[in-house]
C-alpha cells in the first residue's frame, strides 16, 4: 500500500464526479474505460481531478463527459487565479474493457483521444499518462504534491467498485 499520512482528508471519486482541492487530500478512484485527468499547480498547491465516463456531451451534466470536464476544471483554476500554463496535467484510464470489433473505436480509446484534443487546444501538455490496454486502474491522487499512484487491476475488477 501507499505510505500516505492517515491524517489527510480522503475522497472517493465516483463516475461523473470531480474534486477541486485547496487543502491536502488523497482522492481515490477506479477506472475502466473512463478517463481521469489530474491538474496540479505546484506554486499554489491547488489541484483537481475528474472521472469522466464518455467523450463528449452536453455541459449540463459536465463531469460525465471528458470534453466539458476539462473545460470546467480549467475554469475553476482560473477562478482561483491559477495560470493554466503552470498546470501539471496527467491522464489515466481509457481501457478497452470489452474488445472492439473490426474498425470500431472503443469508448476508452475515444475518451483518451478527446482528452488529448481538448488539452492540446487549451495549450496544455500532458506530463504523464497511463492509458489504454484492457485492464482497469485504481488511482490515488495526492492533491498537495500532484503525485498519482496507480494500481493495475485484474480483468475481473468488479470487486473494487463500491457496493459489489
Amino acid at each position: 500500500m501507499i505510505d500516505i499520512s492517515p491524517d489527510l482528508a480522503r475522497v472517493y471519486l465516483k463516475p461523473g464526479e470531480f474534486h477541486f482541492a485547496t487543502s491536502p487530500t488523497v482522492v481515490t478512484t477506479v477506472l475502466g474505460s473512463c478517463v481521469s485527468v489530474t491538474m496540479f499547480d505546484r506554486f499554489s498547491g491547488v489541484a483537481s481531478i475528474c472521472h469522466a465516463l464518455l467523450p463528449e456531451g452536453p455541459s449540463a451534466d459536465a463531469f460525465r463527459y471528458v470534453d466539458s470536464s476539462i473545460i470546467h476544471m480549467l475554469e475553476m483554476f482560473a477562478s482561483h487565479g491559477v495560470n493554466r500554463q503552470r498546470l501539471e496535467v496527467k491522464v489515466f484510464g481509457g481501457a478497452d474493457m470489452l474488445y472492439a470489433n473490426g474498425s470500431r473505436v472503443g469508448v476508452g480509446r475515444r475518451n483518451v483521444e478527446i482528452a488529448n484534443q481538448v488539452l492540446a487546444a487549451s495549450g496544455l501538455a500532458v506530463s504523464m499518462h497511463d492509458v489504454g490496454g484492457t485492464r482497469g486502474r485504481k488511482l490515488f491522487f495526492v492533491t498537495h504534491t500532484g503525485d498519482v499512484f496507480l494500481k493495475r487491476l485484474n480483468r475481473g475488477y468488479g470487486a473494487e467498485w463500491p457496493g459489489r
